[in-house]
């Protein structure tokens, strides 16, 4: 599948149906549109199976609590309604986008507390999130903008308008020859890339960004468990931008970005290291049903 996203064959599920791809439609007037009403999941199927599929349906309810966006379907519901759009595609390794948002009603101002929540979820083809970077290292840029203080946004939640500084950022990282761009927090803190997690190694222990102004990745969390299991410290902790060079080895982590060695972050570099190809290597052997000791 090719093209643009908005004219493609296929089938999207949408308020409990499948409808042709081309079909599957908003209104101008829908309050997400306008006011970022809106949470979603991003998820990998591998072999026909949704990786971690039920986790992410629960965080999609989560997000909607969070977001003050009740979404009407249970996780059972979920979870059926994403096996169906997955067997419709005909694909068996896949990318699947549920998404849940405020749809058009009677509001059209900043409240929406009228206005129908809807759902969709749609499959398709994506390769390598960052391309050959799962080979040589992703260059990456240091980001203006920062990951806000938890007072000020629900930081928990996959919201859709949460990530308007992370694809500013991403634009900028892009225009400079970079595959995506390093986020700092509110305190100055290394927090993550624009839609990933981050992990360091130095001296054999793994240090990764305490998470607790941005999401703690389902990917991140499957890294640390696979980490710990074969014996590899991890340190959860604040990380300063003055410790980057310091690091010897660095990947990202996410759904989209699966772990992807990272070669340079703005001055810094980092080598792609045994360590670090070997949990890429594991966590592919996982998602495929091939590593059974995680």
């Amino acid at each position: 599948m090719a093209g643009a996203y908005d004219d493609r064959d296929g089938t999207i599920w949408l308020d409990g149906k499948l409808v042709p791809w081309r079909d599957a439609k908003v209104h101008l007037l829908t309050h997400a549109l306008h006011y970022g009403s809106s949470v979603f999941e991003g998820e990998r199927a591998y072999n026909g199976k949704i990786f971690e599929s039920r986790k992410h349906s629960e965080r999609l309810l989560f997000s909607g609590k969070e977001m003050d966006i009740p979404i009407p379907y249970s996780v059972d519901q979920i979870e059926a309604a994403k096996d169906e759009a997955l067997k419709a595609s005909g694909l068996s390794d896949a990318y699947v986008r549920a998404v849940c948002w405020r749809g058009s009603g009677e509001d059209m101002g900043v409240a929406s507390s009228h206005n129908p929540v809807r759902m969709g979820i749609a499959v398709w083809e994506w390769g390598a999130y960052y391309g050959d970077a799962k080979m040589k290292g992703a260059k990456i840029d240091i980001a203006k903008w920062k990951r806000p203080d938890p007072a000020t946004i629900p930081c928990f939640a996959k919201a859709a308008g949460l990530y308007m500084i992370c694809t500013m950022s991403k634009h900028a990282a892009e225009a400079k020859g970079c595959s995506d761009a390093l986020m700092m927090d509110y305190r100055g803190y290394v927090a993550e890339a624009t839609g990933a997690n981050v992990f360091f190694v130095k001296d054999g222990k793994v240090h990764t960004p305490t998470p607790d102004c941005f999401l703690n990745g389902i990917t991140r969390q499957t890294v640390i468990g696979m980490l710990k299991s074969k014996g590899v410290e991890v340190v959860e902790r604040h990380i300063m931008p003055e410790e980057l060079p310091g690091f010897e080895q660095c990947w990202l982590t996410g759904t989209a970005a699966e772990v992807t060695p990272v070669g340079q972050i703005g001055p810094h570099m980092f080598e792609v290291g045994a360590l670090t190809r070997d949990i890429a290597l594991d966590y592919e052997k996982l998602v495929r049903g091939q590593l059974v000791d995680a």
